[in-house]
């Protein structure tokens, strides 16, 4: 045991992301260069940053445009053993219209794609405890609520 009382708290990193949607009501995941499953655009809060301002940041970045992000659909406490822990938020980035899908230019040195997926699917698209995550956040989105998860279940 140390004298120090805050080596016993947990140093969470916080990471944001943006749940977009088209007109059937699918859900945006891009294919990221760096990683071997499917995800949404978003990646780490930066010191000196709120969570919705890494979540505009990261889709600047990302997809190059620069759409209105919404309220918070989703907090999830997520610890992971080999990454460890992590506070992940997901704001709701509403249907794109058409000009917005076209103006759409990924950063191919983080993104190969970007495709829009039934929700129904989203199990066979992606890890796990991502598509419980996206599961409750389209739901969110769709009920006006937010919702609190532990590693992407509701409480």
């Amino acid at each position: 045991m140390t004298d120090d009382p805050a080596a016993s708290f947990t140093r969470a990193r916080a990471a944001a992301g943006v749940l977009f949607f088209n007109e059937h009501d699918h859900v945006m995941l891009v294919d990221p260069c760096y990683k071997d499953y499917l995800d949404i655009p978003g990646g780490y809060v930066e010191h000196g940053e709120t969570p919705h301002q890494a979540a505009v940041r990261e889709v600047a970045e990302e997809l190059g445009i620069r759409p209105e992000v919404g309220r918070l659909l989703i907090a999830d406490w997520a610890p992971n053993e080999a990454e460890g822990d992590k506070i992940l938020f997901l704001f709701d980035g509403g249907t794109l219209a058409p000009e917005q899908l076209n103006a759409i230019h990924l950063d191919t040195s983080e993104l190969s794609n970007h495709q829009f997926h039934d929700i129904a699917q989203i199990h066979e698209l992606t890890i796990a405890r991502l598509a419980r995550r996206l599961v409750h956040a389209h739901a969110a989105h769709r009920d006006g609520t937010t919702r609190y998860l532990e590693h992407g279940e509701l409480l």
